[in-house]
Formats: C-alpha cells, structure tokens, sequence
C-alpha cells in the first residue's frame, strides 16, 4: 500500500497517525508529508535517536530499555504506544534499527530493524525485518517503506 491509499484509508475513518522514529531519523514521517494535504492525518511524532529520548519523551520505561535493549519488538511497540499517546492519534508507527555501516550495542546484524504500530482496540503489533542493501541510506529507505506496509496491512485488515 503506498502513503496516498494510507492517507484515503484514514481521512475516510476520520483518523490520523503519528510516528516514533530512531534510525530512519523522520523518513517515515517525510513519506506521510509528500502527500498533499497530509496535516488532516499526519500531525507529526517523534525523533528518537539518542539520549534517552524514548524514556523522556515516549515514556518507554527504564527497565524495558535495561532489560530489553533499543533494538527489540518491545522496543518497538513501546515506541509506538508512547507516540500514540503523546499525540492522541488513533494509530502509530515506530521503528528502530542498525543502519550501518558499523553495529550497535546490541550486537544484531547491520540491517536488523523492528517496526510497529499501536492502534485503537489495543492493536500492538511488532515485526522484525532485514534489510539487504548494504548501505545506511538504503537500510533507512527500505526500513520507512516496511514501515509504510506494515500501517497498510493493519489498516486494511481492521
């Protein structure tokens, strides 16, 4: 599903979507706004790189960033609800990775992104993807565009 039909989905429902973003740094968030008249769904979120900014700002609690890492499905759906919350959308997306071309701390794979997205009806929902580019742009665009799918696939099923 590409944004257009996300953004037809959602104006028809009377809904919107925020992000909670770490290493694609607002690459989702870009790919809501280039459709035009994207601010009736797409109020904006979160840039969560570093610095505790899940904690402060998203509310993911220190033991789950102890216990679980920045790099984890609870990480992500964490992400997610706490951007949801925060902005009072009816759904949020998240994602957090390693883009390369070196490794994080928590020693998975270049490439390695988890992806979610909080939802009404207690929709949390979390997936791991790989990504093959070999290279940190295209690790970034190909972890947005995951993204983008998996809000389609949630919003077309519900």
């Amino acid at each position: 599903m590409d944004v257009q039909e996300i953004a037809d989905l959602l104006v028809s429902r009377g809904q919107s979507v925020s992000v909670a973003e770490a290493d694609t740094c607002g690459l989702v968030g870009y790919l809501f706004s280039t459709v035009p008249g994207s601010s009736r769904w797409f109020p904006g979120g979160v840039i969560a790189y570093t610095g505790g900014l899940k904690q402060k700002v998203l509310g993911v609690s220190d033991e789950l960033y102890e216990s679980k890492g920045t790099v984890s499905p609870e990480m992500a759906v964490a992400m997610a609800v706490g951007a949801r919350d925060l902005t009072g959308t009816a759904y949020a997306v998240s994602v957090t990775g390693i883009a390369g071309p070196t490794g994080g701390r928590s020693g998975l794979p270049i490439g390695t992104f988890y992806i979610g997205v909080a939802g009404p009806d207690d929709l949390e929902v979390a997936e791991r993807i790989h990504t093959d580019t070999g290279d940190r742009d295209g690790n970034k665009r190909q972890a947005a565009q995951a993204v983008i799918d998996l809000l389609g696939q949630q919003l077309s099923s519900g």
